[in-house]
C-alpha cells in the first residue's frame, strides 16, 4: 500500500458547485476508482486549498490512472468539478492536482523507536 497526497486551489466562485458535488459523489466514480485499486480516498477542504489523501493498494499505479481516466462517467464527472478548481501542479508535469511528498507517518507499531530526549532516567 502506498499514500498518497495532493492539493489544488479551489475557485471560491465554485465553491458551493464543488462541495455540492462532493456531497453526493456519483457511485459510478467510486465503483472506478475501487476498481483502480485507491482505498480510503478523502478530501479535506482549508480555505480555498483542497487536500486530497488516499492509499493505493494495486501493483500497477499508471496502468490503473489509465483505467480511471478512459471511465466515461469519470470524464463526465471531472467535466463538472474540473472547472472549480485551478491547478497548482507544476506546469508541464501533466498533473492537475500537485503530487505532495510525505514527509512523515505515525506507524501502528512502536517497533524501533528511538528513546525520547524529553525523558530522564530514574536511576543515579
Amino acid at each position: 500500500m502506498k499514500r498518497h497526497g495532493c492539493v489544488i486551489r479551489l475557485r471560491p466562485e465554485q465553491r458551493e458547485t464543488y462541495l455540492r458535488l462532493h456531497a453526493a459523489v456519483w457511485p459510478s466514480v467510486e465503483k472506478t476508482l475501487r476498481e483502480a485499486n485507491f482505498r480510503n480516498y478523502t478530501i479535506f477542504l482549508h480555505d480555498d486549498l483542497l487536500f486530497g489523501y488516499y492509499e493505493y493498494v494495486g501493483d500497477d499505479y499508471e496502468a490503473d490512472l489509465r483505467l480511471i481516466a478512459a471511465d466515461p462517467q469519470t470524464q463526465e464527472w471531472w467535466k463538472l468539478t474540473d472547472p472549480c478548481q485551478e491547478s497548482i501542479a507544476e506546469p508541464g508535469s501533466g498533473d492537475w492536482w500537485a503530487p505532495m511528498r510525505e514527509v512523515w507517518h505515525l506507524t501502528d507499531e512502536a517497533v524501533g523507536q528511538a528513546p525520547d530526549p524529553t525523558q530522564q532516567g530514574s536511576g543515579s
